[in-house]
């Protein structure tokens, strides 16, 4: 789940657009004279003048932008009101070059429009503009208003209040309480001149040029200098995004637990990949935290070791073999398992019919090898073509790979890509019908998903089951930001029936041998502590290995300031109960700005 940049969201077309869960009700008559910009602003989300024409808006011009199709500035009053709640900034959009300077003193005419990034369908939040606007400049060189200081004290406690039910839950119309609410803070900003300082970088620069940071150093730091994102009732509301309004060239490469020393400072925007964004024409400089890859330990002769790794889209075009090799054999010391998720077929994203991922797989078990590895061998299912989800053309799915000279793989004909594997008896044991297999693949809970990968495993004389997972994807949830409070995550749907598919053929297992180590492990797409989770460990069958590390220290992902779960390795009861296993969440990739995955791999180690 990637952020984007201001250059793609200056890409869309900027239509004035009314909230999809209040109406705008236009006052009368429909042209306003002699308003203020905090008039404009109002005192809820959705502006009392959307829809009319105002006139001769008074401001100065505090910062302007001349890229994309976003096009247009920002002034904001310099004789502002007395009410918190009201913003003394707007955007202007002038869909060409803007002609204004920032110092200005303008007067602006046009109308005042709710404009949704995204689109309503997206849930967002509005960004009230003023658009067709006809400007005059009164005067030049004059003084930026002095900009809001977003700090510690600043943003409250609380995150969000709840929507409105009458409003399908949406906050649009409730009054803004900045006092209490950070949401309601930082609407009460937008488009204003606002500052931070000293803040330290709690999601790395990705390759659109934005980074995260918060103004809150203590909120739920861990000791990577990351932010950790617990539960739902627990946000983390310091997040603040950066970008630039300058040149990107020049934004700077950083790392978790970096910082923006000094001061940076530009206009609060609003945008559909990350809500409330500080646009800056003015960024803090960089000053490293020194921040390292991890290397867990290796695993003892009696240890066998499993683990997981979201490998994002590998197909042999991609240059980052050499480094994924490099993470598996020196930063995971070559597990004896691993599960990789999102292999790609042959040639990539070319949509052509091709399945097989030998290449691709092959190519990355010749680069461990190079880098001082054990020559894996392997098993997979290649999906139907185009029915699996992911990047179209793709065709991703889950591989194992293991170490012959540590674990066997007891292969059993009969796994295809339509037929379930099954759970038989033999001599009081518990077997796979076919190894490697596929869950339930008719299940339509795997619509357009990736289906689970059963295999059976042998070391030294022990039987493992692994279940090697990729479930449904966040995507189409709305954002925490959203104008629905609590957002709605409606991708849940789809993945808790996947949760259960797979925790009932765990149980299939553990019905026919109670004390059988079965691991379900992979990209499970959501948190250790959400109903996801809950629905794999079932009545006991699994529990989620992660919940053994402090909660400090749960995170594989981070994602908007959030460093959070979405990789998992859940272990069955004769794992747990011999308390002889360790769990490592191993963070080479998610902090940094140079990562060749958005995901840590995980590690299991245990004694059989």
């Amino acid at each position: 789940m990637p952020s984007r940049s201001s250059a793609r969201l200056a890409a869309l077309t900027v239509a004035a657009v009314c909230s999809a869960a209040s109406a705008v009700v236009l006052a009368s008559p429909a042209h306003a004279d002699s308003v203020r910009v905090h008039d404009i602003q109002g005192t809820t989300r959705i502006s009392p003048f959307a829809g009319q024409k105002v006139t001769d808006v008074p401001g100065i011009v505090t910062a302007t932008r001349t890229y994309g199709s976003s096009k247009g500035f920002w002034i904001q009053d310099a004789a502002p009101d007395d009410n918190p709640a009201t913003s003394e900034g707007v955007f202007v959009f002038t869909s060409s070059t803007p002609k204004v300077a920032v110092g200005d003193s303008v007067t602006v005419t046009g109308t005042v429009s709710e404009y949704v990034p995204g689109g309503t369908s997206s849930g967002n939040q509005s960004v009230t503009e003023i658009t067709k606007p006809a400007i005059t400049t009164v005067s030049t060189g004059n003084a930026v208003p002095a900009p809001a200081v977003v700090d510690r004290h600043s943003v409250p406690g609380a995150y969000a209040p709840a929507g409105d039910t009458a409003a399908a839950g949406s906050v649009n119309g409730l009054p803004l309480d900045p006092s209490k609410y950070a949401l309601d803070y930082y609407e009460s900003l937008e488009g204003m001149n606002v500052q931070v300082a000293d803040a330290r970088v709690v999601t790395a620069t990705d390759p659109y040029s934005e980074l995260w940071v918060t103004v809150k150093p203590w909120e739920h730091r861990n000791r990577r200098g990351g932010t950790v994102y617990g539960s739902y009732d627990s946000q983390n509301t310091g997040r603040l995004q950066i970008q630039s309004l300058g040149s990107t060239a020049g934004f700077p490469k950083a790392n978790v637990g970096d910082t923006l020393e000094g001061t940076t400072t530009g206009p609060l925007d609003f945008n559909q990949f990350g809500g409330y964004t500080l646009v800056a024409s003015e960024l803090g400089t960089l000053k490293s935290g020194g921040l390292q890859r991890e290397t867990t330990r290796k695993q003892s002769d009696r240890e066998l070791a499993v683990a997981t790794y979201n490998v994002e889209n590998l197909d042999p075009s991609d240059a980052t073999f050499d480094k994924h090799a490099s993470s598996i054999v020196h930063n995971l010391q070559s597990p004896d398992i691993v599960s990789l998720e999102e292999i790609q077929d042959d040639n990539g994203a070319k949509d052509d019919g091709t399945v097989g991922a030998g290449a691709t797989v092959n190519k990355l078990i010749d680069a461990i090898v190079a880098a001082g590895g054990p020559k894996y061998d392997w098993r997979s299912i290649d999906p139907v073509n185009d029915q699996d989800g992911g990047e179209p053309g793709g065709n991703i799915r889950q591989v194992f790979l293991f170490n012959p000279e540590r674990v066997s793989f007891v292969d059993r004909a009969g796994g295809d890509s339509t037929t379930a594997v099954g759970v038989t008896k033999v001599h009081g044991k518990a077997q796979l019908t076919a190894s490697p297999g596929r869950i339930d693949p008719a299940n339509a809970a795997w619509a357009h998903s990736r289906k689970p990968l059963a295999g059976e495993f042998a070391f030294r004389g022990k039987t493992v089951f692994v279940i090697a997972n990729h479930l449904n994807s966040k995507g189409g949830d709305q954002a925490l930001t959203s104008q629905y409070q609590p957002p709605v995550r409606s991708s849940e749907v789809q993945r808790h029936a996947q949760a259960t598919a797979v925790n009932a053929f765990v149980k299939d297992i553990l019905a026919v041998q109670k004390n059988a180590d079965v691991i379900a492990l992979g990209d499970m797409n959501d948190f250790e502590f959400s109903g996801t989770a809950e629905i794999l460990e079932g009545d006991g069958a699994l529990w989620s290995a992660i919940k053994s590390l402090p909660k400090s220290e749960r995170y594989t992902y981070d994602y908007q300031g959030n460093q959070q779960v979405l990789d998992q390795i859940l272990i069955s009861p004769a794992i747990r109960r011999g308390c002889d296993f360790e769990y490592d969440s191993v963070h080479v990739n998610a902090e940094f700005n140079d990562q060749i995955s958005d995901h840590d791999p995980q590690v299991l180690r245990f004694r059989p």
